[in-house]
């Protein structure tokens, strides 16, 4: 019985070579590739960044404060991970300003997955994986679709489920516990066009 031969690791050059408009990652080694948010997704994720940016980009002069990007490229782990996340922030005393390329070898504080029926498997997986390996404090996954909000942190080399929301509660969540997040801002109702 002959064994399969071993698959060998993605590059940097198999990403940038997926053409557009889908989103190339790689994941503990292999290219992993996902079509383009849909609109609850794209929706959720702009409506949390929307809620959490004001409050956290600030000027220079307003530490401890926070950086939320949407969609950055995460170099992580050795060997290298390259993951893109719908939504992360860094605290500035780890990271003073982004970097001026688009590769962010900082992991980031807190990380946010919005779940997509292509996407999930992976998100709960694979990237939880490779974000506690990283030091990634805090993950959010975020289902529009189920209306639901489930916390993590890390402990250790595992997650810790530390809250889960949904519907339209007005919570306050960890590591952004002093800022009410209304949840039902997030989702769009059903009889929206872009479902």
């Amino acid at each position: 019985m002959s064994v399969p031969a071993k698959k060998p690791r993605a590059t940097y050059q198999d990403l940038v070579r997926v053409p557009e408009p889908r989103v190339a990652e790689i994941l503990e080694g292999e290219l992993v590739v996902s079509p383009r948010p849909a609109g609850r997704h794209a929706v959720a994720a702009a409506m949390l960044a929307g809620h959490l940016a004001p409050l956290y980009i600030g000027g220079p002069s307003s530490p401890p404060g926070w950086w939320i990007l949407s969609e950055p490229e995460l170099h992580l782990n050795e060997p290298e991970d390259v993951a893109v996340p719908d939504l992360c922030g860094w605290r500035r005393e780890r990271l003073p300003r982004p970097p001026a390329g688009v590769e962010f070898r900082v992991s980031p504080d807190w990380v946010c997955e919005v779940l997509s029926p292509a996407t999930e498997r992976v998100d709960r997986s694979r990237k939880l994986r490779i974000y506690v390996r990283a030091g990634v404090s805090h993950v959010w996954l975020l289902n529009p679709v189920e209306r639901l909000l489930e916390v993590l942190r890390r402990d250790g080399e595992r997650w810790m489920l530390v809250g889960a929301c949904s519907g339209d509660e007005v919570v306050t969540v960890e590591p952004f516990a002093d800022i009410p997040l209304p949840l039902g801002d997030l989702w769009l109702d059903s009889t929206s066009d872009l479902l």
